[in-house]
Formats: C-alpha cells, structure tokens, sequence
C-alpha cells in the first residue's frame, strides 16, 4: 500500500509539472487571454477535467505558472554562495546570474511582460510571491553593507534600486531583442556580443555603486 501510495504520489508530480511546462509555454506564447485551457490539456498526457482537478481554473493555472517561473530565480539567487568574495566581484556574481537566468528564459520575460499588461492583477492574488524577492534583497543589502565597511562602496544605496538597475539590463535586452534588431540591426542575443553585454552589465552596477 505504502508503495502504491508512492508511485501515485510521483505520477501527480509528473502530470503536474508536465501541465506547468506546456501552461508555460502556452501563456508566454499567447498570453493570458489568448491561451486556451483545451490546448493545453490537448498538448498533455492528461485531460481538461484533470487539469481543474489539480489547478481549479485557468487563473489559477496562470498564478501557478507565474510562481513557479519567479521561483526558479529566486531560487538561483538562494544558492549564490557570495560570502566569501570581495564585495565588487559579489556583487558582478548577482548581476551575471540574472544575466544568465534571462537569456536562458525568455518565456519568463514574456510572462512578466504579459503580467505588466494586466498591471500584475495575478501576482496580487498570490501568497506565494509575495515574499518571494526578500532573500535576494537581503544577499544585496549584506554585498551593499560590506563593500561600505571597506570603503569600497558608497553609503545611502537602497539595494532595491540596484536590484531594479540589474533587472533592468536584462529584461531589456531579451524582451527587445527582436525591436531593437530591427532598428539598429544589431541582435542584442548575438553570441559574439555576449561577453560583451556580461560584462558592462557588470560595470554599469559597480560605476554606480562604488565610492569616489
């Protein structure tokens, strides 16, 4: 019994997180409104009828989807063991890793694109995300704090607005790729760019952030 309880246990889990992965897919590509809960089910080894047993509704797949992409950040930044690193080179760490995450997520953009459109409606309805972004803000205050303790960086930064300044930088250059591309004829994804942008993302957060 307590196997059998197991395995149906781990079925859940994978029909669950299968529903996340093409609900994902499906939002970023269509958007809230444009996504159909028939075409995801259809795009599953499930049914419509499961897909509300284990979600409710379409905005509650929707609110699940959006925690579940926020979460993966969050969790990155979690794991960044920058303790032990000089101030300035923590500090380019946390900006490299959301470099990293963005261009490797560009269904996050979108979705976060998409939540602005409906002025973050779905985030507000979420417990979960509501104290999501505090371990990250916390690991920039503690970089903020020691670099000020060494006289490498200035006092009176609010580590929001460095957070928003990274953010910045990397939503822009994933979610205009294709305007920007079509402007400047530049890909701002361009392999060859790449290190490029890393490191002035970098820069930019550490010209404003150190001390004169």
């Amino acid at each position: 019994m307590v196997a059998e309880s197991s395995a149906l246990t781990r079925d859940a889990e994978r029909t669950r997180a299968e529903i996340l992965a093409v609900a994902t897919r499906e939002f970023a590509d269509k958007g809230y409104d444009g996504a159909r809960v028939d075409e995801i089910a259809a795009k599953t080894s499930t049914t419509k009828r499961m897909l509300y047993y284990y979600f409710g509704n379409k905005e509650k797949l929707y609110i699940a989807v959006l925690e579940q992409a926020y979460a993966g950040i969050r969790a990155l930044e979690q794991t960044l063991d920058v303790e032990h690193l000089d101030p300035a080179e923590a500090m380019r760490k946390l900006a490299e890793l959301t470099f990293d995450h963005h261009e490797a997520h560009p269904d996050f953009i979108r979705l976060v694109t998409i939540e602005n459109i409906h002025r973050a409606e779905h985030i507000a309805r979420s417990a979960a995300l509501s104290g999501l972004a505090n371990p990250a803000l916390e690991v920039l205050t503690r970089i903020l704090a020691r670099g000020r303790a060494d006289g490498r960086f200035r006092a009176g930064i609010d580590p929001l607005d460095v957070h928003m300044m990274i953010s910045a930088f990397c939503v822009f250059r994933t979610a205009n790729r294709h305007t920007w591309h079509a402007i400047f004829q530049r890909d701002m994804l361009d392999p060859k760019r790449r290190k490029h942008y890393r490191t002035m993302l970098g820069d930019l957060v550490l010209e404003y952030v150190t001390a004169r």
